[in-house]
């Protein structure tokens, strides 16, 4: 019989199938369908910080606009007061569901800095979250804030919240910082006990026609997976901080690859909204099947085996590949 079993925060979950956060997540209904179909853990949908400190001087500025600010521009600013619950209902629905699964329940906030988050922080954990995910979406557009400040604004809000609480955090990272694997290891000694690579930044449109900025939401691909694989490759075995992977999973292919590159767990999103929570299933039956086939007896056997942390010199590794990959092309055209 294969053994599923992985380790996650310190939880140890009966698969590495876990829902990502997202708007399925919103109802207890879902969850409890998450649960049969196979989920080993939920991400909540988010609660963002601007819902705990609507009413700031902060907030204001961008929710009113500011002097010389087009009116086009102001619908970049959706109505806050009117997103998703809300701080108390937030609260509400992780007791909710902790009383409704037997998973564990993993809460988000979403960010950019550390102002509210931490009391909020505490009323998660005494609310009954098993663990709270960072997601520090912060998008950097001011030309004077250096790369070392805003990484060290990373590492400062992740050790407040570390210090606050007794559950354990993991943080969402973006692809886009200059020197990743010192991030993650600077947020690994800050107290993250786990990292989930990557976020992604939305791209809006704009009607030029109507003057209207247009969200648009583009689900993922397994093609978006390759980036993912390449850094938990080289992150596996540097740092203490557990590995997720999330963006770009979508069939039992995309979870194996994603064990052997090094992740404990993958975090499932846009597979889910395309196919429905059922899906889950689909993709544990197959995994189930490649694992006999393949003569795997367990997840953890598979963990890390295809990663960089059997080659001394990653860098070089690197550069050697992209030649090796550059003559090949060169030799078939």
């Amino acid at each position: 019989m294969m053994e599923l079993t992985t380790k996650y925060l310190g939880l140890t979950l009966r698969n590495p199938l876990v829902v990502s956060a997202n708007p399925l997540c919103e109802s207890v209904g879902n969850i409890r369908k998450m649960e049969d179909a196979g989920a080993s853990a939920v991400v909540l949908h988010s609660l963002f910080e601007e819902q705990l400190t609507l009413e700031t001087e902060h907030l204001h500025r961008y929710l009113t606009g500011i002097d010389n600010t087009h009116p086009e521009a102001l619908d970049y600013f959706p109505d806050m007061t009117k997103y998703n619950a809300g701080p108390d209902r937030y609260l509400e629905h992780i007791r909710t569901a902790k009383e409704s699964v037997e998973i564990p329940i993993i809460a988000s906030l979403n960010g950019v800095s550390d102002s509210g988050w931490i009391d909020f922080a505490r009323n998660i954990e005494e609310a009954g979250a098993d663990a709270l995910e960072l997601n520090i979406y912060d998008l950097p557009v001011d030309p004077m804030i250096s790369s070392s400040r805003l990484e060290q604004n990373y590492k400062d809000m992740v050790s407040h919240v570390c210090r606050t609480i007794t559950i354990p955090v993991t943080v969402k990272l973006h692809p886009y910082f200059t020197a990743i694997a010192n991030v993650a290891s600077n947020l690994d000694l800050a107290g993250a006990k786990g990292l989930v690579l990557f976020n992604r930044f939305y791209q809006p449109d704009f009607d030029v026609l109507n003057r209207e900025v247009i969200p648009r939401l583009e689900l993922s691909t397994s093609q978006e997976l390759l980036l993912r694989l390449h850094w938990a490759a080289i992150l596996y075995g540097n740092i203490r901080a557990d590995i997720a992977i999330t963006g770009g999973v979508h069939n039992a292919i995309d979870v194996i690859k994603s064990m052997m590159a090094g992740a404990r767990t993958v975090l499932l999103a846009s597979v889910l909204l395309r196919h429905g929570i059922n899906y889950i299933s689909k993709i544990h039956a197959e995994l189930l099947l490649w694992m006999e086939e393949n003569e795997y007896i367990s997840i953890m056997q598979m963990q890390g085996s295809m990663s960089r942390i059997s080659c001394g010199e990653p860098a070089a590794f690197e550069r050697v590949n992209y030649m090796r990959l550059l003559s090949e092309y060169m030799l078939k055209s």
